[in-house]
This record gives C-alpha cells, sequence and structure tokens, in this order.
C-alpha cells in the first residue's frame, strides 16, 4: 500500500530529512561500499561545503574511535568480572567443602558466600549498565590509564631504541 500524495508533508525537519535519506540509502545500494570520491559528489549536490563535510567526517571518526574504545573497556569489564566469579566459585567451593568436612554441616561458609555473592551480584549489575555518571567515570578513568600506558610504551620504546643506537657506536 502506498501512501497518498496527500498525505506526504511538504516540509521536513532535519531529523526527519536525516531519517529519510537513511532509509533511501540504505535500500538503494543494500550493503554496497562508497568511495570518499561518492561521498564527497553526494554531498556537493545536496549543497554541502567541502569544509562542512571535511569537520563533519573527523567528528565521525572521532566518534568512531570513541565507540571502539567503549567496545574495549567493555570487553575489559566483562573478562574482570569473569574473573572475579572464577575466583567466588573456586574459594566457596573450597569453603564450603571445608566446612561441611570439618562441621559435618554448613555454617561459617554461608555467611561468606552470601556476603562474596552480594558484591558479586553488585559487580554483575554494575558490568551491564552501560549508561549514566558511574559508567563515564568508570570508562574516563580506564581511558586515561590506557593513555598513560601508551605514552609510557611510548617513552620506554624510545628509551631503548636509544640505547640500541648508542650501543651500536
Amino acid at each position: 500500500m502506498s501512501v497518498p500524495e496527500t498525505k506526504i508533508s511538504r516540509s521536513y525537519h532535519q531529523e526527519d530529512i536525516q531519517q529519510i535519506l537513511n532509509l533511501a540509502i540504505s535500500r538503494q545500494v543494500d550493503g554496497e561500499e562508497f568511495s570518499r570520491e561518492q561521498l564527497v559528489e553526494m554531498a556537493s549536490e545536496l549543497g554541502i561545503t567541502s569544509d562542512t563535510l571535511l569537520k563533519a567526517e573527523q567528528e565521525w571518526l572521532l566518534q568512531q574511535e570513541e565507540q571502539q574504545q567503549r567496545d574495549q573497556f567493555n570487553i575489559y569489564r566483562r573478562s574482570k568480572l569473569k574473573q572475579s566469579i572464577g575466583k567466588y566459585l573456586i574459594t566457596n567451593s573450597f569453603l564450603v567443602v571445608l566446612n561441611f568436612l570439618t562441621a559435618g554441616h554448613l555454617s561459617w561458609s554461608l555467611y561468606i558466600l552470601l556476603v562474596w555473592g552480594l558484591g558479586l551480584a553488585l559487580q554483575v549489575w554494575n558490568n551491564y549498565q552501560l549508561h549514566g555518571e558511574e559508567y563515564e567515570q568508570a570508562f574516563q578513568k580506564w581511558n586515561r590509564r590506557q593513555q598513560l600506558a601508551q605514552a609510557a610504551q611510548s617513552v620506554f620504546t624510545r628509551i631503548n631504541n636509544w640505547l640500541k643506537d648508542n650501543n651500536k657506536k
């Protein structure tokens, strides 16, 4: 069923235009990639200046880079969570068995199991909260540590290369 011509609005908001063009492009090419020249040509046909296109492209690249960093951060958090779950299971299994063998029933090990389990449940909850202030703070902290580690590695590599060059002389 097609929409009658009289029902189609003749003026659009910017967001509407973006959505319509996104749908049209996705249906037109069905997974085909565009070259940068084609992007420039499309922008020119839409009346977008090359300077505006360049700034938008740079902003898009920064957004892509940040999304990759967030994906790496989420993978890091999940791996830390898996480690915590593994430690919880191994340690508490040992404590439960030890408690059962020494006392003949479970007593003190249940307290450890429950308290540690509560902490682990909170960690699981926080791990799957991908929005909010706490997530942003954790991401920024992790990102700063990553940048410091990269800077330290770069300095170490330069010093190492300098020492190698001086030893050859």
